[in-house]
């Protein structure tokens, strides 16, 4: 118990030090335990908080110390929703998402980030918490979350989560798709339903997005 209570300082600094990682690799931004604060600063320019109707938080806590394992289990209306916002090495600026569900053995999460305007997914991080080693815990490799770059969240004004389907298949509706990990049915599943979860809550933040971008297009051409 002392030990556990003496490291504890530690121990909270190096999970702060992996959740900015993370938040990084949905960038496609890889950094060094060494760097990784100094990294996060460079490219994380802000943080915010909204609810549901894409609306700012005022009194919120900061957007890093919110539970989003325990806000996925909220009624969309009653969530904090964080966002960061990110500018990449082009200048361009990105939105990171994150969300958490649950897979077969245990929970995932993971980062979405999508570009300016909310439309398209910029990249993907997703992790796990005991999935079968080559089966549902390929959700963690970039040969899966590669998958997710250049699919679209918003078309024609209305918003789709990506669904994760079986190789081969193809939802039904409008939404993009992209391929599961071969013999991780309930873990792709599981990411499937977590975007679903996680994500439909951002809309009307991301409907926003494209709106005031569609304006800054129009302002530039004049």
């Amino acid at each position: 118990a002392f030990t556990s209570i003496s490291l504890k300082e530690r121990q909270q600094a190096n999970a702060d030090a992996d959740k900015m990682r993370q938040i990084l690799a949905s960038v496609n931004i890889s950094a060094s335990n060494d760097d990784i604060i100094d990294m996060y600063e460079k490219y994380i320019i802000g943080t915010f908080v909204i609810d549901d109707l894409g609306a700012r938080v005022a009194d919120a806590p900061e957007a890093f110390d919110i539970n989003v394992a325990s806000e996925s289990k909220d009624a969309p209306e009653a969530r904090l929703l964080p966002v960061y916002e990110c500018r990449v090495d082009d200048g361009s600026i990105k939105y990171i998402l994150p969300m958490y569900g649950a897979g077969l053995w245990g929970p995932i999460w993971g980062y979405v980030s999508v570009d300016a305007d909310g439309s398209m997914i910029y990249g993907a991080y997703f992790a796990h918490q005991g999935e079968t080693p080559g089966l549902g815990a390929e959700i963690e490799k970039q040969a899966f979350s590669g998958r997710f770059i250049g699919k679209h969240l918003l078309k024609d004004g209305a918003f789709y989560p990506v669904e994760v389907v079986k190789r081969g298949l193809a939802p039904r509706g409008s939404n993009d798709y992209v391929d599961g990990v071969s013999g991780g049915t309930i873990t792709s599943k599981g990411v499937s339903a977590m975007i679903d979860n996680c994500l439909s809550p951002y809309s009307a933040f991301l409907k926003e997005l494209a709106s005031s971008n569609g304006q800054n297009n129009l302002e530039n051409v004049e």
